[in-house]
């Protein structure tokens, strides 16, 4: 049923997750030493945060069935859509072409809720996945 595979959508969800944790920096420049810093750099966002930078070069990677199918998800996430009507979230999803862009997708607040939720609603679990990267 999807186009993608469960391995890069479930990947994705994850880094999706790590990226909607992060929060403004408290400084601009995070400085060099980060026993002072207790560990905490990793919750801020800064401009070249490499969790960004994998999530951006996943969906560059995918090809238009794949980014179809992620934004398709997304939308059965947010309710827009049900399982029933996942063959039209397809086409709509098809149609959409700057819904699919990298910029549109990153910007998603719970990207990787709406993912999961929408896997979940066509009976896709990531657990077998994670359970195989933990």
């Amino acid at each position: 049923m999807l186009t993608i595979s469960l391995e890069k959508i479930c990947f994705l969800i994850i880094k999706a997750r790590e990226f909607d944790a992060k929060m403004e920096p408290e400084v601009s420049d995070p400085g060099d030493n980060p026993i002072d810093d207790a560990d905490r750099e990793v919750l801020f966002d800064y401009p070249d945060d490499p969790t960004v930078e994998e999530i951006r070069g996943l969906i560059e990677g995918l090809n238009e069935d794949e980014l179809t199918d992620v934004l398709a998800l997304v939308w059965l996430g947010t309710g827009d859509y049900d399982e029933d009507e996942w063959p039209q979230a397809l086409a709509d999803a098809r149609e959409d072409k700057d819904s699919r862009r990298v910029e549109a997708l990153l910007s998603i607040p719970l990207l990787g809720d709406y993912l999961e939720e929408g896997l979940a609603e066509l009976g896709y679990s990531c657990k077998e996945v994670d359970r195989r990267h933990l």
